[in-house]
């Protein structure tokens, strides 16, 4: 764990003896900010998010949340670059330095494609659904669930790959992945592969016209039709969103199903015999 911090001037800060220079806020939100700063040593953009901690089961829960970045290397998976605790009078600041990304989310970029009227492609579906899952089966590996799978917690790489973020809430949830835990990350998961192909999420209507979406979840999801999505990819998604819990696929062979169903590399082709 790094612990050498200090603000050395204005805008700039030194962690683990590296020097960086604050650029801009990227975001707030509860008892956390998120800013963007560069690297004076080697000239790359990092985002330094900043947790307030009131008392000690704040700190303790910041360390936890660096912790659990530090359990993974995997390309699916945010890694932490620093950790560093910081005193401010009676209480502290944690900052866990990340590597930023310019895309930003898979809502993000939903969202985009949605104001030109567009939406992903099936082949990017497939690929980034791919790279979603490894991600959570090097979790669930590891004995852990993410517990808060949604778009706008996967960030985008510059290449496009999808990079699980928000290890927080995962504090705590060290858990056998099996039977109906491991249904409701499909779930969750279906949730996510509907907002790609759909633009939106499956009960978003639900919770905008005041129904309860608790209740919507305990019926069969009704999946619009549409000629830009496969039969295969339909299939796929209704069995993410079954009621039956016992009957959602569980990773590995939502993985197996995924491999099979990429699409060839650029300038690959295919033969039929």
């Amino acid at each position: 764990m790094g612990h050498a911090l200090c603000v050395c001037s204005r805008g700039t800060v030194i962690i683990d003896n590296k020097r960086y220079l604050f650029i801009q806020k990227l975001g707030e939100g509860g008892f956390s900010y998120v800013d963007l700063v560069e690297g004076l040593h080697d000239g790359h953009f990092y985002a330094l998010k900043r947790i307030l901690c009131h008392e000690q089961q704040d700190r303790e829960d910041a360390q936890r949340e660096a912790d659990m970045h530090r359990l993974f290397h995997h390309p699916n998976i945010l890694r932490l670059v620093a950790y560093c605790l910081r005193e401010r009078g009676a209480k502290h600041e944690a900052w866990l330095l990340l590597p930023f990304f310019k895309r930003g989310t898979l809502w993000n970029e939903i969202e985009r494609l949605k104001d030109k009227g567009n939406f992903l492609t099936e082949d990017q579906i497939l690929r980034l659904l791919l790279g979603i899952c490894r991600g959570l089966e090097a979790i669930h590996t590891k004995g852990y669930a993410h517990r808060d799978l949604k778009p706008t917690n996967i960030l985008l790489g510059d290449e496009g790959q999808p990079v699980l973020m928000d290890l927080g809430s995962m504090n705590q949830a060290c858990i056998q992945v099996e039977g109906s835990r491991q249904a409701l990350t499909l779930q969750s998961l279906g949730c996510v592969l509907y907002a790609m192909m759909f633009g939106e999420g499956p009960y978003d209507m639900v919770f905008q016209k005041g129904d309860s979406v608790a209740l919507a979840v305990q019926n069969q999801l009704s999946i619009p039709q549409s000629p830009r999505h496969s039969s295969a990819l339909r299939q796929l998604l209704a069995s993410m969103m079954t009621v039956d819990l016992q009957q959602r696929p569980h990773i590995p062979l939502l993985l197996s199903q995924l491999e099979a169903m990429q699409p060839p590399a650029p300038g690959q082709h295919t033969t039929q015999i």
